[in-house]
């Protein structure tokens, strides 16, 4: 806690007042342009990674990026999505997996996850990912599983009405990204974008 109550003073005596005009603007100003959805991995930091300014990214983060498809009910990832697409108005969406991801490594590698039922059951989300790799060399399915979860979960985000809804309007583009820790490269995948339909 040291280490964060000395970044917090840092912050109030040298970044804040850089940017004093930018957070006055926040203050009653909230227009991001992107709902960057990641992996909650502390490696990952979508503002880091991408050089954004406050205000610029909606970002939800969760274990293995993963979205569950819609289904109707209380659920704070798509009460989330909505508010990004529904009430804000973004015009793009990145759904960004990460190297060396351990809900992806635990599901590649099989791990026993019977002393964390609530992480194997969140992790159900990415079945449709591990039915995409089947056959895939040990050496690679991590790496594969990472590409293959990122398509998939578009997939279940485009289940989603307000995402279908501008989908089917064109007011949002969805994009899938890989980002690898050691080099710092961001890959951008071939995707098609799913089907609205899919969300009716």
């Amino acid at each position: 806690m040291q280490d964060l109550s000395e970044g917090v003073a840092q912050f109030q005596r040298d970044v804040y007042p850089a940017k004093a005009g930018l957070f006055t603007h926040l203050a009653t100003h909230h227009r991001p342009s992107t709902l960057f959805i990641s992996c909650s991995d502390a490696r990952v930091v979508p503002e880091l990674i991408t050089q954004s300014e406050p205000g610029e990214l909606f970002v939800i983060r969760t274990a293995g990026n993963l979205v569950p498809a819609y289904t109707p009910g209380p659920d704070g990832v798509a009460a989330s999505i909505e508010y990004a697409v529904s009430v804000l108005g973004v015009s793009d969406i990145v759904m960004c997996g990460h190297s060396a991801c351990g809900a992806m490594t635990a599901l590649a590698e099989q791990h026993d996850l019977s002393g964390a039922p609530a992480i194997a059951d969140w992790l159900r989300h990415a079945d449709a990912s591990l039915a995409r790799i089947a056959g895939e060399s040990r050496a690679q399915e991590v790496d594969v599983l990472v590409r293959e979860n990122v398509i998939a979960q578009l997939a279940n985000l485009a289940t989603h009405p307000s995402v279908a809804r501008a989908l089917t309007a064109k007011s949002v583009t969805l994009h899938g990204w890989v980002y690898d820790i050691p080099s710092g490269t961001v890959t951008e995948l071939r995707t098609s974008v799913p089907s609205p339909a899919l969300a009716a």
